[in-house]
């Protein structure tokens, strides 16, 4: 006999099949996609290379409230050369290499970024390993592999990349540690670059050598891409455009007017004391000139009153106040007639005081009396050593910098003199000829330009680069030796 089935209990099986078949896909889809009761959270990793310090930062992120949805993994690498940075990449730090400011060395030599982190190579070369964001004045900055930072951003230090590995890093890991790895580091746009000269007066020979060569820019041929390369170009300039200039004054004839346009020159000083040798006629068109060629005056001007107003510079988030004067050399301007301005001890006061009151750095040049032991054909350190002129340069320089000046440059003396960290300052007691006739005498064919690099505010560095001319009167770099040479010869004569 058949046994019937009941139609109740089939379709009691079929609920039973349906529920069965629901769950295991539902619990199937989870089991696959780690959701539901088999959520696995998403776990982090930190890589054995990351510092104790970076290791802390992430851990202050990644607290246990953290949930994440995908693993991650963090790790870190030092780089020579900034690399494109992928996305979950950060440039977490920038380390440049420093040594003591008087030190002769500038370049270190390596093959792979660690070495430079090796106590025993540090000990050998001498140097330490800072962040960028520690570098200031008082220290030296060294080239790595003959790059210099300041001049590249992208070599010339040690990049530590961190970097985030997430399946989800756009949607789960950027919006958690964006704020504390993302940083703004200094860069072309940001860094301001300054080049200080010292003397220029194109006159007396250059006056007989412009009517050979005919074109006043070969003065500038060897120098002015450099000089022209930097954001602010300065010049102290001793001699104005007359038509009565010729090879035996100081005055210029006016076609050297492209040697200044040639370096690309920003800011001119007018605190010497031979401006007015062609009449105030000629002194008062030569600045003129400047302000037609878009050329910023300080420490001189038509009137005495337009002579000792301060320049303000505002460039690149930096605020520089600068002031010049002219002490005890001459040439200084007393009424309403172009000169220089005379130092004052109250104005040259209150005006560091009124700088430093905004913020700004204050650099002060000086046209100091000058040091004039000249030796034909021999090399004289005489004027090497800052007390060797007349007066206590030493004493006065540093004065400037107890009233708050940050910078203090001489810009009278016609061969460099030494310099010296003071205080919260630093001091160039002379620069030297930037363009001169004073082909006699070794020391008077050699000048120093100082290149600042600002970054927020702050003054990074200052590098000293040693010129020299011959009997062409192109002026042109050091090559290394020499260079090196000298500026040893003048950091020994610190006071």
């Amino acid at each position: 006999m058949r046994r019937r089935v009941s139609k109740v209990r089939w379709g009691m099986r079929g609920v039973v099949i349906f529920v069965f078949v629901f769950a295991l896909a539902f619990f199937g889809v989870q089991f696959f996609t780690k959701t539901g009761i088999f959520y696995v959270p998403g776990v982090v990793y930190y890589d054995e290379n990351l510092s104790s310090e970076e290791l802390a930062k992430l851990e202050e992120i990644f607290t246990d409230e953290v949930e994440l949805d995908k693993d991650v993994k963090i790790s870190a690498r030092y780089e020579l050369e900034l690399p494109s940075l992928a996305n979950g990449e950060y440039l977490y730090q920038v380390m440049v290499p420093v040594t003591d400011f008087y030190n002769l060395d500038d370049n270190i030599d390596v093959s792979e970024p660690e070495f430079l982190f090796a106590d025993a190579y540090v000990a050998d070369v001498n140097y330490k390993m800072i962040d960028i964001s520690e570098l200031d004045f008082k220290q030296k900055l060294l080239s790595i592999n003959n790059n210099y930072y300041l001049d590249n951003f992208d070599t010339g230090a040690v990049y530590r990349i961190v970097s985030f590995e997430s399946e989800k890093f756009d949607e789960e890991i950027k919006p958690i540690v964006d704020s504390s790895f993302s940083r703004q580091y200094p860069s072309k746009d940001s860094v301001l670059t300054f080049a200080q000269t010292g003397v220029t007066a194109l006159s007396r020979g250059m006056n007989k050598k412009l009517y050979q060569v005919g074109d006043a820019n070969y003065f500038a041929e060897k120098i002015g891409g450099f000089l022209s390369s930097f954001d602010l170009t300065h010049t102290s300039n001793e001699s104005s455009f007359s038509d009565f200039a010729t090879g035996d004054n100081i005055s210029s004839d006016k076609r050297f007017v492209a040697t200044l346009t040639a370096i690309g020159l920003d800011i001119v000083e007018l605190t010497g004391n031979h401006n007015q040798d062609c009449g105030d006629e000629s002194a008062l068109e030569t600045i003129d000139t400047y302000i037609d060629n878009g050329i910023k005056i300080v420490g001189g001007g038509k009137t005495a009153s337009e002579a000792s107003t301060p320049l303000e510079i505002n460039e690149k988030n930096t605020d520089i106040t600068m002031l010049a004067f002219n002490q005890s050399t001459g040439g200084a301007t007393l009424d309403n007639t172009p000169g220089a301005n005379q130092y004052y001890e109250e104005v040259a006061e209150e005006q560091i005081k009124t700088a430093k009151a905004r913020g700004d750095i204050v650099i002060v040049d000086i046209q100091y009396y000058e040091c004039s032991a000249y030796v034909s054909e021999v090399e004289d350190n005489t004027c090497d050593y800052a007390d060797s002129s007349a007066g206590d340069q030493v004493g006065f320089f540093r004065h400037l910098i107890d009233l708050g000046a940050d910078v203090v440059v001489g810009t009278s003396a016609h061969q460099p003199q030494t310099f010296e960290l003071y205080g919260d300052g630093v001091i160039y007691y002379g620069l030297g000829n930037l363009f001169f006739d004073q082909v006699w005498w070794p020391g008077t064919t050699r000048s120093l330009i100082l290149a600042h690099y600002f970054y927020d505010g702050k003054l990074l560095q200052t590098k000293i680069l040693p010129t020299v001319y011959d009997g062409n009167m192109q002026t042109e770099l050091m090559d290394e030796n020499n260079a090196k040479w000298f500026i040893e010869r003048l950091a020994s004569e610190r006071p």
